[in-house]
């Protein structure tokens, strides 16, 4: 035990008799004990105690109007959780009874009145050298505690990064500005907000969206670059990007990549069944594929890609209006014309005017 801390400890001492109370202060002084508080009176047991937040607390057994065991229930309803407080009981009452329910209420030790110099010395070292360790611990758990969220901060951080590095493996192919993935994630948000998500699925979806075309990574050039519409085999071998999207993010344990295989797989089948790769129908398509879905459409009107000019934002929306039960969930439509529409203002970027791939 550090001897500065062991000097410095504070006490905080409750008996009712003074005379009591200018023996231990002698006692404790002599072997270099300085911060030293006592009363006579119980009741300021517990103001003092949050003021001067001790090391040690020694409480008389026997008091009138209060005594040692209405003070310990009290303290043990006052301390924090886990904390290490040091109770020592003054009394003459060497009772089996007493001790027990003295321990009961969370006692540490006894001292035994009259007070023994040597004894009294030997005790409260042993009590304050084990709270010493105890807050030593406590602070390097709390410490550690710092170092494993900073950990996982940059963890998170690095994961983050690596998100955005794949998606960006894909778009930069067919999206000069690089910022599909960063639009139609924003959309993505804030459409699941708008459906009432919880902010952990909401967020969960956004950092999941940027990877829904991943697959595009395996589709050759000369079809992906095309301008102009596809031949039919072209269009099929176009439509593979999802399930190779799918494969790549395949067996992770993490759950936004989860979601992201889910969202790679589903974000082209449409409410009427008429999509691909699955013909899923309805609510047979997961919510997040069917909300990024919708997100992808509008963003891939409203740009232009190397094989169609952009829409105006009105063409868009009147198209989406028309594929409302057809290619998109109604619901889904019905909260995104409220986010988009003429009549709403939405930090959703509005884009200068199609084959929709």
């Amino acid at each position: 035990m550090n001897e500065v801390w062991r000097t410095n400890a504070t006490f905080l001492i409750v008996d009712d008799q003074e005379y009591n109370l200018s023996l231990l202060e002698r006692i404790l002084r002599r072997s270099g004990f300085t911060h030293l508080h006592c009363t006579t009176d119980p009741k300021q047991m517990e103001p003092l105690y949050k003021e001067l937040q001790p090391d040690i607390i020694l409480i008389d057994l026997h008091m009138p109007e209060m005594d040692g065991f209405t003070l310990l229930k009290r303290l043990q309803e006052l301390k924090p959780e886990g904390d290490y407080l040091p109770t020592l009981v003054l009394t003459a009452d060497v009772t089996q009874e007493a001790k027990k329910e003295a321990l009961h209420l969370g006692a540490n030790d006894f001292l035994t009145k009259p007070l023994d110099k040597t004894e009294v010395v030997l005790r409260i070292n042993n009590l304050l050298r084990t709270r010493f360790y105890h807050m030593q611990l406590q602070d390097q758990n709390h410490r550690l505690e710092q170092r494993v969220q900073e950990r996982t901060m940059e963890l998170e951080k690095a994961k983050n990064e690596i998100l955005q590095l794949l998606a960006r493996t894909s778009e930069f192919r067919d999206d000069d500005t690089g910022q599909h993935t960063v639009r139609v994630a924003q959309m993505a948000e804030e459409i699941a907000a708008a459906l009432g998500l919880s902010s952990q699925e909401v967020r969960l979806i956004k950092r999941a969206t940027p990877l829904h075309d991943i697959g595009k990574i395996g589709i050759p050039d000369e079809i992906l670059l095309k301008p102009g519409r596809f031949t039919a085999e072209e269009f099929q071998r176009m439509k593979e990007h999802t399930t190779i999207g799918a494969s790549i993010l395949e067996g992770s344990q993490f759950s936004v990549l989860q979601l992201a295989q889910t969202i790679a797989m589903t974000h082209h089948e449409k409410w009427d069944g008429t999509g691909y790769p699955n013909g899923l129908k309805g609510e047979d398509i997961p919510l997040a594929g069917r909300i990024v879905a919708l997100a992808d459409f509008y963003d891939a009107l409203t740009n232009e890609r190397p094989y169609k000019r952009a829409w105006t934002r009105q063409e868009a929306l009147a198209e989406i209006k028309k594929q409302r039960g057809a290619h998109f969930d109604p619901q889904l439509v019905d909260v995104f014309l409220q986010l988009v529409g003429e009549e709403k203002q939405s930090s959703i970027p509005e884009v200068e005017g199609t084959m929709y791939r």
